[in-house]
């Protein structure tokens, strides 16, 4: 499995990391290239899945992201460790199977740090569970299958400015809050929970490859970003846009004047 590191550029542009993983699926997907883990650190971004509505939209300055996954809107940001899979899969295809996997491996390496995390039922991701206390998630997992290859993943909050959560209602839950490894006593960096996590991510992902391999070998992001440059995807609905009201969106394009 090929891990592509972005963590050593700090936080970056969304839409690029965005680009890179499509690329990625695109070769993934053909079986020329290797399963990979892209492990990045966004700058502070808002997505917005496919139930999001205009009023979810928060009033901000940070650039809100249309894009092609489920849910609604959600934040992501500084200090917050992504990791997106993108691996070619084998039939059959069980992409619940496959986030239910994602989080044993999170809470698997979030207890090296003596953290009790769990799973919820009927919710996806990972979640901190304390009696008297609001239900939290620390780690928010999305997964999209395409072409018999996945992409998009998780979102973990590590050292993540929770405050900018409060602006929406992450992922249309309304019932409950968010943690962090810092909000909750644990001082850490996004590299040595990454050293943590990776291994984990890679050993439960096995089961569920076209083509099975538990050697790591770290890629060279700097030229897989150069790679991706001449890549085209097919449909730019495809690739993340920035948000626009639906009303804008379903307005008829102007017209030419001859005046």
């Amino acid at each position: 499995m090929q891990i592509v590191n972005v963590l050593s550029h700090g936080p970056v542009d969304y839409m690029s990391i965005d680009h890179l993983q499509r690329y990625l699926h695109h070769e993934v997907a053909a079986q020329r290239m290797p399963d990979s883990l892209v492990v990045w650190e966004s700058r502070a971004t808002y997505t917005a899945g496919r139930r999001t509505e205009d009023q979810d939209i928060p009033d901000t300055h940070v650039p809100v992201i249309r894009m092609d996954r489920g849910g609604s809107v959600t934040y992501h940001g500084p200090g917050q460790l992504v990791v997106y899979p993108i691996v070619k899969v084998r039939p059959p295809k069980d992409v619940v199977a496959f986030v239910r996997n994602t989080e044993l491996a999170v809470i698997d390496a979030l207890g090296a740090y003596g953290l009790d995390s769990h799973q919820v039922e009927g919710r996806s991701g990972v979640w901190i569970l304390e009696p008297g206390k609001q239900d939290r998630k620390i780690c928010a997992i999305g997964i999209k299958f395409a072409d018999d290859a996945t992409m998009h993943g998780l979102a973990l909050n590590v050292t993540t400015n929770l405050d900018e959560f409060m602006r929406v209602i992450p992922c249309g839950i309304q019932d409950a809050g968010v943690a962090s490894l810092q909000s909750l006593g644990i001082t850490t960096t996004l590299d040595a929970v990454a050293t943590i996590l990776i291994p984990h991510l890679a050993r439960v992902y096995q089961q569920f490859l076209l083509r099975p391999s538990e050697e790591l070998v770290f890629a060279d992001a700097d030229v897989l970003l150069e790679q991706m440059r001449s890549y085209r995807p097919d449909s730019q609905a495809a690739t993340g846009t920035r948000w626009e009201p639906k009303l804008q969106r379903m307005a008829p394009a102007p017209t030419a004047s001859l005046e």
